[in-house]
């Protein structure tokens, strides 16, 4: 009897499917917004039972594509059916009853309302304006049955869920409408490993069921975990498709990019300094717990915790976003001491006098980069150029008035030296990809000439190509002597481009090694040591 490997199963049923009918039919679909041609002659087949990974740049065409067949764009051209129908959804709501649903990044709930009333959200089993509740809840009660959590309680208040059950929520709305298709749009974005892993398990559960599926995602290590087959979109064009297996990442890199990335983590020679910044037994409430580190000069400063160890909290303390309750913190530049603020609870006159502001910390040389840039880092509403130098106006302004002209030059220089996608410095931040917005954010705390970065999950949501710039551009500015302290919850990337790494559990600081003492299996050790497991509510 021969071996037969993982990969072989996959590429037998792969073949098997794809010689099936599709199930899902979209043919030459082009999209367009005004001159923008966001679409173009793209087509995608999908069989029941089968998991096809989309994959691209931002930008790409990728959410437009699927906003199409979700319902939320009509096409300008091309044809779809579902089952060998006809399918041209007249909204979101027609393409929910058609059967497909899609599970977005930015999960779509309704936070005061409860678990049944969400999934029922649109669908209410009702007649004359009355609610048929026991109906509902049997139905609800088969979905989650359906998902494998029938512990989920109907009546609970979705906004005290987690992310991950909150997902789930998200999901079993799909399977009330009978959904035959569902989208998963980046949907392990903001989850921990242990609920990733579960939504991986109710993805092979669906699939047996005959779902079809399209997985969008940048991590190339879970496409291959639940995808059989990929499709490249690049410029609002197909760009390539294929097997998995017969496919390496470079080869889906390289069509995604439309040109050759020799690394997915490329580095840059630096050298270590003098140390610039000290940070004694910061404490906040809760988190972080008594943390102390020390960062040199032109070191890039790795910081892993599973969600909810205090590293955002960390970074917020040390940028004065969030009172601490103790410690010092002190912050070197040019070899002299710039800012020295000590936080004691038993001295309050002298926390009110020098609590730090961000104010005060960009003035000493600190930037901080958020990770939620849709809500906090970046002003969606506002243009590339207010949102690069709202921090810092003051070259630009004389007796009052902004200099535009001045102001446009200096935003132009850093669009081209960061690589920026846009048509300017008046574009609206909102209309750029995430891993331009991602840019325009670091593009903001090198203008205020920030000599140590807090990045706070810099990479998050961004495509496989403008990871590797951003990882490049770290490596630059460290060589360049600028310090770096960098959230992830990415174990490759710290692991590739950190000087040393720092792991986090329950608000403490556990251990602190150069990279290179690490093994990527020794960080989860620590970091998970102190854990314990959560439910999924």
């Amino acid at each position: 009897m021969r071996n037969v490997s993982p990969n072989m199963l996959l590429s037998d049923r792969a073949t098997h499917l794809h010689r099936q009918s599709p199930l899902l039919v979209m043919e030459r679909i082009g999209k367009r917004f005004g001159a923008t041609r966001a679409l173009q002659d793209v087509s995608l087949e999908v069989s029941a039972g089968e998991t096809v990974a989309l994959i691209g740049e931002n930008g790409a065409g990728k959410s437009t594509l699927m906003k199409v067949l979700s319902g939320a764009h009509p096409p300008d051209q091309g044809d779809m059916h579902i089952a060998g129908k006809p399918f041209r959804p007249s909204g979101p709501h027609a393409a929910r009853r058609a059967g497909v649903a899609m599970i977005y990044q930015e999960l779509s709930l309704a936070a005061d309302l409860s678990v049944e009333d969400n999934i029922m959200l649109g669908q209410e089993c009702a007649r004359a304006g009355w609610l048929n509740r026991k109906k509902q809840r049997r139905k609800v009660a088969e979905a989650l049955e359906l998902l494998g959590h029938p512990e989920l309680e109907p009546q609970r208040l979705v906004g005290s869920l987690s992310i991950g059950a909150q997902q789930l929520v998200e999901i079993a709305r799909g399977l009330v409408s009978n959904a035959q298709v569902m989208i998963f749009d980046e949907p392990t974005s903001s989850l921990p490993k242990q609920d990733v892993e579960r939504l991986f398990t109710i993805m092979e559960r669906l699939q047996q069921q005959g779902m079809a599926m399209i997985y969008i995602s940048h991590f190339l290590e879970e496409i291959r975990r639940v995808a059989e087959r990929f499709v490249v979109l690049r410029d609002g064009q197909l760009a390539g498709a294929g097997t998995l297996h017969e496919t390496s990442d470079q080869d889906i890199i390289a069509r995604m990019a439309g040109r050759s990335v020799d690394t997915l983590f490329p580095t840059v020679p630096h050298a270590l300094g003098e140390t610039v910044l000290e940070v004694k037994r910061l404490s906040g409430t809760p988190l972080p717990k008594e943390v102390s580190f020390d960062v040199r000069r032109g070191e890039i400063f790795g910081l892993f915790g599973l969600v909810g160890a205090g590293r955002t909290e960390t970074l917020r303390h040390l940028f004065g976003l969030e009172s601490a309750s103790g410690g010092v913190v002190q912050l070197h530049q040019n070899a002299q001491l710039q800012d020295n603020v000590q936080l004691q609870d038993n001295v309050q006159l002298q926390e009110r006098v020098q609590r730090p502001t961000p104010r005060r910390r960009i003035k000493a040389g600190m930037g901080f980069v958020s990770e939620d840039r849709k809500r906090e880092g970046l002003a969606q509403i506002l243009s590339i150029a207010d949102n690069l130098t709202l921090s810092d106006l003051s070259p630009y302004t004389k007796f009052g008035v902004l200099q535009l002209g001045k102001r446009r030059q200096a935003v132009e220089y850093w669009l081209q030296k960061l690589s920026v996608r846009a048509r300017g410095p008046e574009q609206t931040i909102s209309h750029l990809s995430g891993g331009n917005q991602q840019k325009v954010a670091i593009a903001r705390i090198l203008h205020q000439s920030a000599s140590l970065l807090l990045l706070d999950e810099p990479t998050r949501g961004i495509d496989v190509g403008t990871k590797a710039e951003i990882y490049r551009l770290i490596g630059e500015l460290a060589a360049g002597g600028r310090s770096i302290v960098l959230v992830s919850s990415y174990l490759p990337e710290l692991v590739a481009i950190c000087d040393t790494i720092g792991v986090m559990a329950r608000g403490v600081l556990r251990e602190v090694r150069p990279t290179g003492a690490w093994t990527e299996h020794e960080i989860l050790q620590v970091a998970i040591a102190s854990e314990y497991d959560r439910s999924i509510p």
